[in-house]
């Protein structure tokens, strides 16, 4: 049985949320610019709700935060999940290609 820490969860929701072509595009758009809701909408064949939806998994991932202008809702990058999905990326390539390295010591040998 494997049992999830909370951290595990909160890895886990931030690739879920990367794993989608539109959440990405929306943090490579949000990231130039503090973009509302709305002009984000505008960008996508899709409903304002879907991209609503969207923004709340990002949301739900650390990935972005959201102000209140007025009435509208402005989009803010957070780069800090970004970090650290790039470090446990890097620590995965560490462990591969030192079990590479040895896969290929072992062949070189035999």
């Amino acid at each position: 049985m494997v049992v999830q820490t909370e951290a595990d969860e909160a890895t886990d929701r931030l690739f879920q949320a990367l794993a989608d072509a539109t959440r990405r595009d929306i943090l490579a758009r949000a990231a130039v610019d503090e973009l509302s809701v709305s002009a984000l909408a505008a960008g996508y064949a899709m409903s304002f709700a879907a991209v609503q939806k969207h923004v709340a998994v990002l949301v739900r991932a650390g990935l972005v935060t959201k102000r209140r202008r007025g009435r509208e809702q402005l989009v803010h990058v957070d780069p800090e999940p970004l970090e650290r999905a790039r470090a446990l990326l890097e620590q995965y390539e560490s462990l591969w290609r030192h079990r590479a390295a040895g896969m290929e010591r072992l062949l070189a040998e035999g």
